[in-house]
């Protein structure tokens, strides 16, 4: 029995009634097939020069700092730390890209993105030493805290934007997530708020392959994450994340976009996580070397270097002053890690809330006077011992 057949089809619709038609049109916000592409295609003559060479010393430099970070937690100076080897374009670009009254919300694997944007280096690592919530203030350098619960940051990104929008303020937010990250229902509430609200917000998915574990093949059947884009009634941008010309163009655009007031983009980087998830995790558990070998050919630094040689605006010794300046700031992050932090106790009591609760106090209280105690029990002794 068809649906004509059935009793009242003489009352039927067949056509859906006119509020059902798109808002948008889908088409211009479908993603391209292929990731853009800047280096090694006729686009990059219209490129600064001097871009490039900054780039390329960020790159140079965000290559060693994620080096020593890695042995400093093989030394005992780190508890953990999500090393973004292989991923250097998609961190600086992502910084470079904002103005100064822009925000960045990172994820837990973007200490590179805050350093580049102007974080002290240490303050950036002090989260995954264990020492303070954050280790910086986020209101100062306009960073969110590192996210360590995936994808949680994006709605905050979305409602920063939208009440800076509110206030007048010319603000745009850059937040970034992995592809693990899109599988959670924050980032799906995130872009459905954004694009609804035209919140002044870029979105940026680092897609380097694997969620710890988890092949993107067996984490979506989409075509691409930046597809994901058109079911929220926003632009979807694919781009090769291990072109920094590219990636920086591409979120150059969608920042401008976002700041004339038209809405939220979705742009998927397609990059490669060149070692483990962690110094906690084995990858060789879930991926061959072989795999890991054929990426370093398309490794990021080594294609900008390419370039910028070929056209003769990097020579020798413009690559060894990159790699001095990224030693002597390795240097300076090894000596200031090394020390020793100086913990303050009562500082556990500081920041929980902007007034302390009755039960805070009490707790509070009753630390001062253990360590009242412990400092006249150490005074006594050492004038015992004299």
């Amino acid at each position: 029995m068809t649906v004509q057949e059935l009793p009242g089809a003489a009352a039927y619709r067949p056509t859906p009634p006119p509020a059902w038609k798109p808002i948008t049109d889908p088409a211009p916000l479908l993603p391209d097939p292929e990731p853009h592409r800047v280096l090694g295609t006729d686009a990059v003559a219209d490129v600064d020069p001097e871009l490039l060479l900054r780039l390329h010393a960020e790159l140079v430099r965000g290559r060693r700092y994620n080096a020593q970070a890695t042995a400093l937690t093989k030394q005992g100076r780190l508890a953990v730390y999500p090393s973004s080897t292989g991923q250097e374009a998609c961190e600086i670009a992502a910084a470079l890209v904002l103005e100064e009254r822009d925000w960045l919300f990172p994820s837990y694997r973007d200490t590179l993105a805050a350093v580049a944007r102007g974080l002290d280096p240490v303050e950036a690592l002090t989260l995954l030493r264990g020492d303070r919530h954050t280790g910086y203030d986020p209101r100062e350098h306009r960073i969110a805290p590192l996210c360590t619960p995936l994808a949680t940051q994006l709605p905050h990104a979305v409602g920063l934007a939208h009440a800076a929008r509110l206030k007048g303020d010319d603000v745009v937010a850059l937040a970034m997530v992995g592809d693990g990250g899109t599988s959670e229902g924050d980032f799906h509430e995130a872009l459905n708020f954004a694009a609804v609200w035209k919140a002044p917000v870029v979105f940026f998915v680092q897609n380097n392959g694997f969620a710890i574990s988890v092949p993107l093949a067996k984490q979506t059947a989409a075509p691409s994450l930046a597809h994901k884009a058109v079911g929220y009634g926003m632009p979807g941008r694919l781009v090769d994340g291990n072109d920094a010309a590219a990636v920086h163009q591409v979120l150059s655009e969608a920042v401008a976009r976002a700041r004339r007031g038209e809405g939220p983009t979705l742009v998927e980087a397609v990059t490669y996580r060149m070692e483990a998830h962690t110094n906690a995790d084995d990858a060789t558990r879930y991926r061959v070397d072989s795999e890991v070998e054929a990426w370093k050919a398309h490794d990021p630094v080594r294609l900008l270097e390419r370039e910028l040689t070929g056209r003769g605006l990097l020579d020798d010794e413009g690559i060894a002053r990159a790699k001095e300046a990224a030693e002597r700031m390795a240097a300076a992050l090894r000596d200031r890690m090394n020390a020793d932090p100086e913990l303050a106790p009562m500082d556990l009591f500081t920041h929980v809330y902007a007034e302390q609760t009755g039960q805070l106090r009490e707790q509070a209280a009753a630390l001062r006077a253990e360590l009242d105690a412990e400092q006249d029990h150490d005074e006594h002794g050492a004038e015992a011992g004299r």
